[in-house]
């Protein structure tokens, strides 16, 4: 049953490429990404994996994207626009993209030396987080201007014979052979636009409910609109698949993150409104989260609106399907956020405050994931099977042979049989130090008093907080986990200031970003030696 979802003994690195080294405030697909896949070839692992890529919402989550298939604005990398001839240099480096720049010239010494993060204008500035209302205020306004270019030299090639397929031509054909997605997700933007950003749910009622004339009447009126998103999708998913065939000949494969749930204002609920449970006038019925645990009392109300399972495998899973298949055209390897909802999955009533008064009902379980399998190809699965424990979810990952996730950060707490504990792991696992929702290594520890990392001194035999960060790599590494996942901030050894998400809070998080030479040859010789050492050297 499955697919061949077998993974040989390896390692990866976790970075987010909204947290890549920049000087236009954010992570982009450019120069800084092909470096970040030169670190992870020659450290000698084989993965890199990136968190959702998705266009983001309000509150930056990349959990909470527009769409499931379109590719984040801001990853879109101003120099290749530049090269491209799409925009000017002076029109990049004279916008403020919240690197706090300060009125202090840095000596060509120093800058040379990495001994100051040095911003694109040659000025000290503090690159260490993005600004996400610089992004959201600044970086449609100079895509902007790359589509008027674009268009101008669109023009230009219908006029001239150019050699090998035209620019306009191969910008046609994107929008062509994309259509079952993109279309709607263009529609989709340009409304958010029109209608002031306002969630689709307060639209007018024709185009809300998607009336065939009130859908024609918008796209003749925002055909322009409808234009440029075709255009920045078209970036994309260019400067991605060349940034994907560079990794892929050096040997390095791409772990893509995808969550399981849409978020309500997103293109998806709006374009496939019947496959999720919504009432008459297409208000949520019941949404997702997960009940009170150790960590919340109230539980976590996300707020996500739920499929209608039933109605779903009516059309085969037809949604799930064009979605794993442009996952499997995006990355080598996907991970399925929140797998236990595939198999059984928490449902709270969307008038309740919290998540107390929901329940379990039964998921789709392998009647998806069969679709799922047969989507995807050749490309395989890793399950974030993190949460309650459920005998039926151990089941089915062994059926479809999916390794699930172990983190050592869980692993501590004195309980002899915790199944995050190395020792008792089986192989098809994959073993994080943490993930995007927990502190950082060293953060988790700083935070802790010498009672409650008592097991921990102990199991990795040093009370030295750094050390600790160490022997937590060796444990990980020298285990008996199918793969190794760590995140570069654990590698860096920062603190909780680079903590990437704090779950259930907002306004702070996915903003940690990496300097400009902070990693060095002394965290690669470290990587490659654990790789070494461990028999998990990329082959």
């Amino acid at each position: 049953m499955g697919n061949s979802n077998v993974f040989k003994r390896n390692a990866g690195i976790l970075m987010a490429i909204s947290s890549l080294p920049s000087p236009y405030g954010i992570g982009t697909l450019g120069k800084d990404a092909y470096e970040f896949v030169d670190f992870v070839r020659d450290s000698n692992h084989k993965y890199w994996q990136v968190l959702p890529v998705g266009p983001t919402t309000y509150g930056d989550s990349p959990y909470q994207p527009y769409s499931a298939f379109a590719g984040n604005p801001y990853f879109v990398d101003l120099d290749m626009l530049i090269e491209e001839g799409l925009l000017l240099k002076s029109e990049v480096i004279a916008v403020d993209w919240g690197d706090g720049i300060i009125p202090v010239e840095v000596s060509e010494d120093d800058a040379v030396n990495n001994r100051y993060p040095v911003n694109h204008d040659g000025y000290l500035g503090d690159d260490r987080y993005v600004s996400y209302e610089k992004m959201y205020n600044e970086r449609f306004n100079v895509l902007r201007k790359a589509y008027e270019r674009f268009k101008g030299k669109c023009v230009s090639a219908k006029l001239t014979l150019d050699k090998g397929l035209p620019l306009y031509k191969r910008f046609d054909n994107f929008v062509k052979d994309n259509a079952y997605w993109l279309k709607d997700y263009a529609m989709f933007m340009s409304l958010k636009e029109y209608f002031n950003q306002k969630a689709w749910g307060e639209w007018d009622r024709d185009i809300k409910f998607r009336e065939p004339e009130a859908m024609q009447r918008y796209e003749d009126e925002l055909s322009d609109d409808i234009g440029f998103w075709n255009f920045i999708q078209y970036e994309f998913y260019t400067q991605w698949g060349k940034l994907k065939a560079y990794a892929n000949s050096n040997g390095i494969e791409i772990i893509g993150d995808i969550p399981i749930y849409m978020g309500y204002d997103s293109v998806d609920v709006w374009a496939n409104q019947a496959e999720f449970q919504l009432d008459e006038n297409l208000t949520p019925v019941k949404v997702a989260g997960v009940p009170p645990d150790a960590f919340s009392d109230m539980g976590q109300k996300w707020g996500n609106p739920l499929y209608d399972w039933a109605k779903m495998e009516n059309s085969d899973f037809g949604w799930w399907r064009m979605r794993m298949a442009n996952s499997a055209r995006l990355y080598d390897i996907i991970r399925i956020d929140h797998f236990l909802g595939i198999i059984k999955y928490y449902t709270i009533p969307y008038e309740m405050p919290d998540a107390r008064q929901g329940s379990y009902e039964q998921g789709p379980g392998q009647k998806l994931l069969d679709a799922i399998n047969e989507s995807i190809g050749d490309k395989k699965i890793i399950a974030e099977d993190l949460g309650v424990c459920m005998p039926e979810v151990d089941q089915i990952l062994k059926d479809n042979n999916y390794p699930g996730m172990k983190v050592l950060e869980f692993a501590f707490g004195g309980d002899r049989k915790n199944p995050h504990l190395p020792y008792n792991y089986t192989n098809n696992c994959v073993c994080y130090g943490g993930t995007h929702d927990n502190e950082t290594l060293l953060g988790f520890f700083n935070d802790r008093n010498d009672g409650e990392l008592g097991y921990a001194f102990d199991y990795l035999d040093t009370r030295d907080k750094y050390r600790m960060v160490d022997m937590v790599f060796r444990a990980a590494y020298s285990s008996v986990a199918v793969l190794t996942i760590f995140a570069v901030q654990d590698i860096l050894k920062l603190d909780n200031s680079a903590r990437m998400n704090f779950p259930s809070s907002f306004g702070n998080n996915w903003k940690w970003r990496m300097q400009k030479g902070q990693l060095n040859w002394d965290h690669l010789n470290a990587m490659r030696y654990l790789a070494s050492v461990f028999d998990r050297e990329r082959n």
